[in-house]
């Protein structure tokens, strides 16, 4: 199965992709109308894609105690099916596991009609580089792969420039996101990509979200074979881009439209440090990364989009002193929220 040239095109272009997290009661048990009015919230701020199942998502679905991954899916493709968009729109389910795990999950994917596998690598330090290429090859066989560089604080593992090289070669690869959240192995990727003869069949994707309007705003150039060849990352899939999705899909349009234009003017380089600075507080870097999806959770509660931040494990919680680093980025940077875009979205929801 291939995207269809329309999403092909919307991939290649760059799409603002938010992560999708996960509505929880009290009592951990599944929120499905929060869960689905999340979805809602997603379209309504113009976003171009979901990704389901992913980290955000928590990757604790699947355990057989939650058993929640199919039902996170199927709630929402039946949310975007009822939206009846009338704008290209990319369906991405998280997919993770060793072999046998990952062709599961992709069938459900597939099954459900989703457009992608967002493949993740973490969680399989016994298996070999070689052994995860062949495992990419078995999913891409029934679904086309965006390629996922999982940083290392949150289960992922580093890889040889060899094996993106290898991986970049691999026919229905669409997409790669790259997470290192570092320049060193981001540079890897983009620079097998563009030694790759599949160079053009490849789009970008940004997921340091440490660094990510730099990240869109660069042009990365590489001498190949004695020639230049040069890449952008196009587009972003961030759990970032879970909070604040209004404002942040109107800062994309206007990254891309100076892109577009050469107009990299240097109130960016504040703009992006900003940014950063906001990733800081919801991902709790000052505790390596350990109350990330809390911190998302956190802010969607306070919009009142979630019940709570609750997450399904005890150990997901936010860290000391970040509910205070949070409530300092809100204070701080008033222009990159967009409470009054949720306000009014939660009032005509309820309607």
């Amino acid at each position: 199965m291939s995207l269809t040239p329309e999403l092909q095109k919307h991939l290649q272009d760059g799409a603002f992709i938010p992560a999708h997290p996960l509505a929880l009661t009290r009592e951990k048990q599944l929120d499905e109308y929060a869960q689905r009015r999340l979805t809602r919230y997603y379209m309504e701020a113009g976003v171009g894609g979901i990704a389901v199942g992913v980290h955000t998502t928590q990757f604790e679905i699947r355990d057989p105690q939650f058993n929640l991954y199919e039902i996170v899916l199927r709630l929402a493709m039946e949310e975007v099916e009822k939206a009846q968009l009338q704008r290209p729109f990319l369906k991405i389910a998280g997919v993770c596991g060793n072999t046998e795990q990952a062709l599961k999950e992709t069938k459900i994917a597939k099954a459900l009609g989703y457009d992608m596998v967002l493949l993740s690598n973490g969680g399989l330090q016994d298996y070999s580089e070689k052994e995860l290429i062949d495992r990419t090859k078995v999913v891409a066989n029934e679904l086309p792969v965006f390629g996922f560089y999982l940083q290392p604080a949150v289960g992922g593992r580093i890889f040889s420039y060899n094996f993106w090289e290898e991986f970049a070669s691999i026919q229905n690869v669409v997409a790669i996101k790259m997470a290192p959240f570092d320049r060193y192995l981001t540079l890897d990727v983009i620079r097998a990509v563009c030694a790759s003869p599949r160079r053009d069949e490849i789009a970008l994707y940004t997921g340091n979200d440490d660094n990510i309007v730099l990240d869109l705003l660069t042009m990365y150039e590489f001498e190949v074979d004695g020639r230049k060849e040069s890449k952008s990352i196009v587009g972003g899939l961030l759990g970032h881009w879970s909070v604040w999705t209004h404002e942040a899909v109107r800062l994309f349009e206007k990254v891309k439209e100076a892109r577009l234009h050469s107009q990299i003017d240097k109130h960016w380089f504040s703009i992006a440090q900003n940014v950063t600075d906001a990733n800081s507080a919801f991902f709790d870097s000052k505790n390596s990364f350990k109350g990330s999806i809390a911190g998302i959770n956190d802010v969607l509660s306070r919009q009142g989009l979630l019940q709570g931040n609750w997450c399904l494990t005890d150990h997901e919680v936010l860290s000391p002193g970040q509910a205070k680093e949070i409530d300092r980025v809100y204070a701080t940077y008033p222009q990159l929220n967009d409470e009054v875009f949720v306000q009014d979205f939660l009032r005509s929801d309820k309607e």
